[in-house]
């Protein structure tokens, strides 16, 4: 499967990665490390819902300390807001931002087109545990009302 610019997908164990793509960064000099890291999620605009990415966030943030949210082109919007969602209702606190420009294979045209990166980096927050079980007791309440 090739990847367009925006989109990537899960694979089977819930961890996300550009599906072995040849896209290649400058900066990275042929080392796939990038696509191993357990606490990345390479977000799509176009794949899954925005609030799918919030909760995966969470349950990546109840296993690690931090965590990297990282798009491409049109789903930077998307990252930026799941990010701001996360911070705004008190889960993370932002710890770096880092943009850059990647060079993705258009199958289309057949060349290497420019893709806008981000990479932001998100830590728990203080709050985070108790947040995390306030709001699965409030979820367990629902449950057992129905």
């Amino acid at each position: 499967m090739t990847i367009e610019g925006e989109t990537a997908v899960i694979n089977g164990n819930g961890n996300m990665n550009v599906n072995g793509n040849s896209n290649s960064n400058s900066n990275d000099n042929g080392n796939s490390n990038e696509n191993i890291k357990k606490n990345r999620i390479q977000v799509s605009n176009t794949k899954k819902p925005l609030f799918f990415y919030v909760n995966l966030a969470k349950r990546y943030l109840q296993q690690h300390e931090e965590i990297e949210l990282s798009a491409l082109g049109m789903a930077i919007t998307t990252v930026v807001t799941i990010a701001e969602i996360l911070k705004n209702n008190g889960f993370v606190n932002e710890k770096s931002i880092l943009t850059s420009t990647v060079g993705t294979k258009d199958v289309a045209k057949g060349r290497i087109v420019q893709k806008a990166r981000i990479e932001i980096v998100l830590e728990k927050s203080e709050k985070f545990d108790s947040l995390m079980s306030a709001s699965q007791n409030a979820n367990g309440k629902v449950e057992n009302k129905q």
